[in-house]
């Protein structure tokens, strides 16, 4: 069972790729980076726990809210299954395929034949639009596009699988309420939400606050590290080239600002936009700053990353402040 009129989603990040095409679905077609802001997706974290082979330093919201965001924020209903059953789970997924709706899943794309690069990551997503005996096919970021497929048995292993970020079998649909919201009121309501969320996190290692101490973090990280060159340079991928739209998610940001600034002919969105280009050219540089680290092992590419992370801290939480009085 095939969906023949299924429209792909050709995005850079996973879970804006995987909801676009159930928008598509839908009639509602918006940009990536519109998906992403709408769904108040910009954030920062640096998670290190013990079960981890080095820090997790992440650029958005957790996983999951983005398309919560996103649903409530156009009125939307967001219909979410999890369960611990294998055979419920598949049920969950053929039940709506079988009826011509393609099905959001998040899964650990460590299991799925297309991805190259074996790393365990389970809150990764993408949309299942058909499946045979043997495979089923999936609509996942642009490098794979409608050519992404897998075994029905790595699936299984995918969605079931356990550790940091991982859910129960979770898949989703949405349903299209009445007419959408005034797409004028979405995003200004969006980017004041997003920017009251990035200036007052509940931790020091969230929002503004968690760049600032990554920049003294990193110096532990280096100090510690049993694996230099595999830590800081697998981070510099994930940062860079892991779904994230380069600079940590900041470059989409940068564009739905840019959109944004258009759609409410407002001058202080448009000089943010222009703003966090500065900022995504600095996260770039952390990047390859973390590159260098890994190869040449020397602890002053270390401090200047570090330095960059203090300025990128002050920098974010003004440029924040600008758009939550702009859109107050």
């Amino acid at each position: 069972m095939i969906i023949k009129d299924f429209k792909t989603f050709n995005g850079q990040h996973c879970e804006t790729t995987a909801t676009g095409s159930l928008l598509y679905q839908l009639g509602i077609e918006l940009s990536e980076p519109m998906l992403f802001g709408i769904g108040e997706g910009l954030g920062y974290i640096f998670w290190n726990m013990k079960i981890m082979d080095f820090p997790f330093i992440g650029g958005r919201v957790k996983p999951d809210v983005l398309t919560e965001n996103i649903c409530k924020n156009l009125n939307l209903n967001l219909e979410v299954r999890e369960t611990s059953s294998i055979k419920k789970a598949w049920e969950n997924v053929k039940y709506y395929i079988d009826k011509g709706k393609a099905v959001g899943l998040k899964l650990d794309c460590y299991h799925l034949d297309y991805f190259t690069n074996k790393i365990h990551f389970a809150g990764h997503y993408a949309s299942m639009y058909g499946y045979d005996e043997k495979m089923a096919y999936l609509n996942d970021t642009n490098q794979q596009g409608r050519d992404a497929k897998t075994t029905l048995k790595n699936l299984e292993l995918a969605r079931n699988e356990k550790g940091p970020m991982s859910s129960r079998n979770r898949s989703y649909t949405i349903i299209k309420n009445e007419e959408l919201p005034d797409l004028r009121n979405v995003v200004k309501k969006a980017i004041f939400n997003n920017a009251i969320e990035f200036l007052n996190p509940p931790i020091k290692n969230i929002g503004y606050k968690g760049i600032y101490k990554t920049s003294s973090e990193i110096k532990k990280w280096f100090n510690t590290s049993e694996n230099i060159k595999k830590d800081f340079q697998t981070s510099a991928s994930l940062m860079e080239r892991g779904g994230t739209g380069g600079s940590l998610f900041r470059n989409i940001y940068r564009d739905f600002l840019t959109e944004s600034s258009m759609i409410l002919e407002s001058k202080e969105i448009e000089e943010a936009s222009k703003i966090y280009g500065e900022i995504a050219a600095l996260w770039k540089e952390v990047a390859e700053l973390f590159d260098k680290i890994g190869e040449s092992e020397d602890i002053i590419h270390v401090h200047q990353a570090a330095e960059i992370l203090v300025e990128l801290s002050e920098k974010e939480r003004s440029t924040m402040d600008k758009l939550k009085n702009a859109c107050a």
